[in-house]
């Protein structure tokens, strides 16, 4: 039973999945069943166009759980095995936050952030079962807990589902009952949905079979952790959020800045909802989820937790830590019963995103803006092959599309609608209208009709670059961040993207200090072949 106060306390359920993407029958997916996240959605609110900032695990999680962008925390990849990256100490993160609120915090499953200190639930159960009935057991406990001590909860759930087995080839841990107490529907290869930006071979189906398994088994798990929420009386009481870290974990979706692999699902039920099953078509970022929570819990989106010295070291004025950047984020419960487009003045109309790692071996730093309409993407590291994360090159559905080819020695190997070779050489500006083009294949960055367009989109995500100090913004090759230590020496550099190598064309060039804003506005097109001369 839940205690007398429950009610006035403002508790959160933060669900996260694991390489879920839009793959649930509240999107529309076809070919599997997920009734319990239905429900919820049915009873909440379901955004249409939320988006990651980056479509890798670590980096996405510490996204929502910092409200800052990968580039701005510091946890550029990966956190498990020898990838190591972590966030920055002195960044503040929603454990931290909510701990200094008094709020009982915990943390059930994936954790897959960095370091412990900066990420300092009350309660830390790791784990990388895919047992979900032991998650809603321990979910349950910590519930009973909270009720207790008449403390308000934030509870993040990270399940693995759907994640890949990456012990083999196309598993995905499906031999995983609960003891006992789940089966998976009967999904065959022929009635499962292959999405348009995938290729439909016969490898894609046999894993998509196992990754809706692996889906529903994950849904029977929220369906278990919301009926224990119910049972300790807490529903009234709690905002609960559902989405992915990423998308599906499928070649041109995971670790790419392209649809697939950033807009995700996410589902918000609050308390009474006031308008259940509601579908807002707002763009909101990942960036918004720690100033949401904020919100809920009544204080500044801003909201700081007192500094604390590490190992009780004493820093002079010189050696401080740094302070934590601010959020740019904004809290969504502003809008959250809306069903039409907001205008800009009371909403934002642009999301940006920042991908520079996956695993330690999958460098390739890339850049989005994206408005109602268009998509620009800067490819970094556009000389670089894009690289394959591990578990996507030992896929069953790549190697099922390598070979894809019809016996035609001419014919070119397709990802989708994209080209395997476009897939893996990439230009370095890319341009999309989303309306005519959702699957980003169409480059228009290169057309005549949509050089002013491109300008205000490139000078646009250099400006938001520069005010979240990405140090992947880049000049003649370098990092201008990295580079301000030289301003009162004044180093000057010209406003090409990458390294000039003519030193004709370089002297003709005109040089801007390196502290100069007028580096970083208007930033000068590459060449019209995309390499310097």
């Amino acid at each position: 039973m839940g205690s007398i106060d429950s009610m006035a306390r403002k508790n959160i359920l933060f669900l996260v999945a694991d390489d879920l993407g839009k793959c649930l029958g509240c999107y529309g997916a076809k070919g599997l069943q997920t009734p319990n996240i239905d429900k919820l959605a049915a009873d909440g609110a379901v955004f249409d166009r939320a988006f990651t900032s980056t479509a890798s695990c670590s980096a996405s999680r510490t996204v929502m759980y910092t409200g800052l962008h990968p580039h701005e925390n510091g946890q550029y990849g990966l956190a498990g095995g020898t990838n190591h990256f972590q966030s920055f100490d002195h960044i503040q993160s929603s454990p931290m936050l909510f701990n200094a609120l008094g709020y009982q915090t915990g943390i059930l499953g994936k954790v897959h952030v960095g370091p412990a200190n900066v990420f300092p639930w009350e309660s830390r159960e790791e784990s990388e079962t895919r047992n979900v009935g032991w998650v809603a057991e321990r979910a349950e406990a910590f519930f009973h807990q909270a009720n207790d001590a008449q403390r308000p909860f934030f509870l993040t759930v990270g399940f693995v589902d759907p994640h890949r087995d990456i012990t083999t080839r196309g598993g995905f841990g499906n031999a995983e009952t609960c003891n006992g107490r789940f089966q998976p529907p009967n999904h065959t290869p022929g009635e499962t949905e292959i999405p348009n930006w995938l290729t439909d071979v016969a490898e894609t189906r046999i894993e998509y079979v196992e990754y809706y398994k692996a889906i529903s088994r994950m849904d029977y798990g929220v369906g278990l952790v919301l009926d224990a929420l119910k049972r300790q009386g807490l529903a009234d009481s709690t905002l609960v959020v559902l989405c992915s870290d990423n998308g599906p974990p499928f070649i041109n979706s995971k670790t790419t800045l392209y649809e697939a692999g950033i807009q995700l699902p996410f589902i918000v039920r609050l308390p009474n909802s006031p308008r259940p099953g509601i579908r807002n078509p707002n763009m909101i970022s990942y960036i918004d989820i720690l100033p949401t929570f904020l919100d809920w819990a009544g204080v500044p989106t801003n909201f700081s937790a007192p500094v604390e010295i590490p190992n009780h070291q004493v820093f002079t004025k010189e050696t401080r830590p740094p302070q934590p950047p601010k959020r740019l984020g904004r809290s969504f419960l502003l809008i959250i019963d809306r069903s039409e487009v907001l205008a800009e003045e009371q909403w934002q109309h642009k999301v940006y995103g920042s991908h520079t790692f996956h695993e330690l071996a999958n460098y390739w730093p890339t850049r989005f803006v994206r408005n109602g309409k268009y998509k620009y993407h800067r490819n970094i590291a556009w000389q670089l092959d894009f690289p394959f994360a591990s578990d996507l090159y030992a896929s069953l559905t790549l190697e099922g599309i390598r070979r894809n080819h019809n016996g035609s020695k001419e014919k070119d190997v397709m990802v989708g609608a994209r080209s395997l070779k476009q897939y893996v050489r990439r230009p370095p500006e890319e341009l999309y209208d989303l309306e005519s083009d959702p699957r980003e294949v169409v480059n228009l960055a290169k057309e005549k009709a949509y050089e002013h367009l491109l300008a205000q989109m490139r000078n646009d995500m250099e400006m938001w670059q520069a005010q979240t100090k990405d140090p992947w913004l880049w000049r003649d090759g370098q990092s201008v961040v990295a580079l301000q230590r030289y301003s009162s020496e004044g180093l000057k550099m010209p406003k090409q993207f990458d390294f000039v190598l003519d030193s004709v064309a370089y002297d003709g060039m005109r040089l801007y200090q390196v502290d100069d804003p007028a580096l970083v506005e208007s930033i000068d097109a590459p060449p019209e072949n995309g390499k310097m001369e």
